[in-house]
């Protein structure tokens, strides 16, 4: 199951802390994104984003 980024994101990066595999990438440029191949669907990213902001798809 892929994960998205939704529009109620922050940039605050707890996603990308919280997941134990670094599927989710904060870069200046392009933002924060999911590397759907690397994502082992824990829902990790979910549970720590403060704002809901990631959503399994």
């Amino acid at each position: 199951m892929a994960h998205v980024i939704t529009n109620e994101c922050v940039a605050c990066g707890a996603c990308a802390d919280t997941c134990p595999v670094g599927a989710i990438v904060l870069d200046e440029a392009k933002g924060i994104y999911v590397i759907n191949g690397d994502c082992v669907d824990c829902g990790a990213c979910e549970d720590g984003c403060p704002v809901g902001a990631i959503k399994a798809e």
